[in-house]
């Protein structure tokens, strides 16, 4: 037994409660979407649950022709966890039954979509903002149904102070969400009600893999991820207004200038993604002097590093006598610093230009 672990599941739930209290604090609405299972908190919210500090009134309901690109792409990886849940479940593998609930909830629902949500909400589109909120009652509805198996009691608190038990009948969550109806991957006639293919993801994952991108653009060169910067897009592609604005707040960006036309200063940092190319002016951003001197240093570790590994591998007596596994594990190793020797070399070079 390690209490190591009790913080660990400690600081997720952690994570779930937050969760429905950033939901919570958005105010509620009366829902008309997906199902009468997923009808989320209602105007009664505030008199049954702690959780709520202010409300934020809007009223709507799930409208297929509002749902954003990073909308599909959550409905569709809940769908999918759905499946792997039920599926690792039926076979006793609750280890991981549990890999696909925390990879889902905590990366894919809260280090991205809630973060992209939140560009609506500073918004002024409240049709926008509603259907959002229907989105993530919906999803938090089923997510805290899959978890409840694991985490019992704060589920069923939470399943009360979001409402979820509301309308419903008391064999069917209305009264303890153990009687809930466990979740279904979507059928086919609701993908297609919503929109949803396999294409639906192909925006949202471009837009995330350009911003992650964009994150180790400044990593490269040491700059604080709190720091608000100035990218510049060359886009490949028209980008809507909403599209534009999630890119800008996930890369916290000071300015996201989209210039088709772009002439970087020759040694700009840049990286190439499906939606355009996006450099980081570093003007005013480092002290190239201690910056190179930082990236020298580093660069002289791996190098060092990509020595031992090499000579290991060179080594007959050594090849030939490890397991396998071993010896993949060491040319994992080598490719992994040549990596970083190649990117620190073109950033040493992006300084000296």
């Amino acid at each position: 037994f390690d209490e190591k672990d009790v913080e660990l599941g400690r600081n997720f739930c952690n994570k779930l409660w937050n969760a429905c209290r950033f939901r919570q604090m958005q105010g509620s609405y009366e829902v008309g979407g997906m199902s009468d299972e997923s009808r989320g908190a209602s105007s009664s919210v505030a008199q049954t649950s702690s959780l709520i500090t202010h409300t934020f009134p809007i009223e709507g309901e799930i409208n297929p022709a509002l749902l954003t690109s990073d909308d599909r792409w959550i409905l569709l990886r809940l769908d999918a966890a759905i499946g792997e849940v039920t599926q690792a479940l039926a076979e006793y593998k609750f280890s991981e039954a549990t890999a696909a609930l925390y990879r889902f909830f905590w990366s894919e629902y809260c280090d991205w979509y809630v973060e992209s949500s939140k560009a609506a909400f500073f918004g002024t589109d409240d049709a926008l903002k509603a259907n959002i909120l229907a989105v993530i009652d919906f999803v938090l509805s089923h997510t805290l149904r899959l978890f409840h198996p694991f985490l019992p009691f704060i589920t069923e608190d939470l399943w009360h102070g979001m409402g979820f038990h509301s309308d419903l009948p008391a064999d069917q969550g209305g009264t303890t969400i153990m009687t809930a109806r466990w979740p279904k991957p979507l059928s086919d006639d609701e993908k297609a009600h919503y929109g949803l293919n396999a294409g639906s993801e192909q925006m949202a994952t471009a837009k995330y893999d350009l911003v992650g991108q964009g994150r180790n653009l400044r990593r490269e060169f040491n700059i604080s991820a709190g720091k608000k910067v100035r990218f510049v897009l060359k886009p490949a592609l028209p980008l809507p207004p909403h599209e534009t604005a999630v890119i800008k707040l996930l890369l916290n960006a000071s300015a996201l200038d989209l210039d088709a036309s772009y002439q970087p200063k020759k040694g700009t940092p840049a990286a190439l993604s499906p939606l355009g190319e996006l450099f980081l002016p570093l003007e005013g951003l480092v002290d190239v002097a201690a910056e190179n001197t930082r990236l020298t240093k580093e660069l002289a570790k791996i190098e060092a590093e990509i020595e031992k590994v090499q000579a290991k591998l060179n080594n007959p007596a050594f090849t030939q006598k490890v397991p396998p596994a071993v010896l993949e594990e060491h040319q994992t190793r080598l490719a992994d610093w040549r990596l970083k020797e190649t990117q620190l070399q073109s950033s040493l070079q992006a300084l000296a230009e």
